[in-house]
């Protein structure tokens, strides 16, 4: 029983961990239809017993436990205090508390050095104080996950400041996953590939793994979906699925809620750590821990970026058999259009490569693929 600890940091970071808490309680509630705390809800919420001043947490026990009122094993970091205020009043309210908040009013203005010197060295007891809060409500903390984007202000430097403080005051949690969204090239803050750089060294010496993101492929991933819902009345057409990782309607009332800028966008992080995280959540015959990921595809300790992709990110309408299904999936998922930053993979050699498989599928028919498709280079 492991627990992870979510850290998200500027605008971007907290708009991207607003969809992951919504979809993340939603896939629990689908999964957990007696409302017991077990241990797949408790790796990402706590269960607070409200009946005390306190909050105190109730343990996990032997998984039949009721659960009181949850609360988010996280900690929100901005400077600015319009996203926090806005979370705060929204339908996610109740997971979070104004102790797992830390924000200021000015912002640190896309400067790189504002987030990282200025209002690093002011809030640095404050943040601290945060993640410490929340580390001691973990048995067994195995993951510290944050999100933020390389662009802004506060999220570069604030974010890598954070970084290297959990490396210096949390030595023994090892794995530190960082999902960092990279600016495109069209991006209209003058500082934001200052920024980047800037950033990039410290998620270089700091970070145990980084999965990169990038707005520009993450653009088009929406776009190719939304050319498809618009030819949703031809034959053979590729309709988005609802509460899938691009579609934003979440209930079955015929209405959709009004979609904020960049939530399309956000859906796919959010789902892609979902799932990165499932198997340390969910049983399986095959899971893997957060430990395990670092392990096997790091093979040297600066080498740590990570290419993402997922396959399917919308339902097909025609369903076939399932071997044949799998074999598009694996086809898609090593393709240039389904990765989250402008890569290639099929045009070079692997060092290292993990498939995380949902779903019942047989383990001859994943081997059969990774022998057909990967590429993986040959170690002496």
């Amino acid at each position: 029983m492991t627990q992870s600890i979510v850290i998200q940091i500027g605008q971007c970071g907290n708009q991207i961990g607003c969809r992951f808490w919504d979809l993340a309680l939603k896939e629990h509630a689908a999964n957990n239809k007696n409302r017991v705390y077990d241990t797949a809800i408790s790796h990402f919420f706590r269960n607070a017993d409200d009946n005390f001043a306190g909050l105190e947490d109730i343990p996990v026990g032997d998984g039949t436990g009721k659960i009181h009122s949850l609360k988010a094993r996280a900690v929100l970091i901005d400077m600015e205090e319009g996203v926090l205020s806005t979370i705060l009043k929204g339908p996610l309210r109740e997971i979070f508390d104004h102790k797992q908040l830390v924000s200021d009013v000015s912002g640190s203005g896309n400067n790189w050095a504002v987030g990282h010197k200025l209002y690093g060295a002011r809030y640095r007891d404050e943040i601290l104080d945060s993640v410490r809060r929340a580390a001691e409500a973990c048995d067994c903390l195995q993951c510290f996950l944050l999100v933020h984007s390389m662009g802004g202000g506060t999220g570069s430097g604030l974010g890598t400041f954070v970084l290297r403080l959990l490396q210096e005051e949390f030595p023994e949690v090892h794995n530190r996953f960082v999902t960092a969204v990279f600016p495109s090239a069209a991006d209209d803050v003058v500082t934001s590939p200052y920024n980047s750089i800037l950033a990039l060294r410290q998620l270089t010496e700091c970070a145990e793994a980084v999965i990169p993101v990038e707005n520009q492929a993450l653009q088009e991933i929406c776009d190719k979906i939304s050319r498809a819902t618009t030819a949703g009345g031809e034959k053979n057409s590729n309709p988005i699925k609802d509460g899938s990782a691009i579609s934003d309607n979440h209930h079955n009332t015929g209405s959709k809620r009004s979609e904020k800028p960049f939530d399309r966008m956000n859906n796919v992080v959010a789902n892609l750590l979902l799932n990165m995280t499932s198997s340390a959540r969910f049983e399986g015959s095959l899971n893997i821990d957060l430990n395990e990921i670092a392990m096997n595809l790091v093979p040297f300790p600066r080498m740590h970026y990570l290419i993402p992709g997922m396959a399917p990110l919308y339902s097909l309408s025609v369903v076939a058999s399932q071997p044949r299904r799998l074999d598009e999936m694996f086809n898609d998922v090593f393709s240039r259009r389904h990765q989250l930053i402008r890569a290639d993979p099929k045009q070079g050699l692997y060092l290292s490569c993990a498939l995380l498989v949902r779903g019942k599928v047989q383990l001859s028919d994943i081997r059969r693929n990774i022998y057909r498709l990967i590429y993986i280079i040959s170690w002496p």
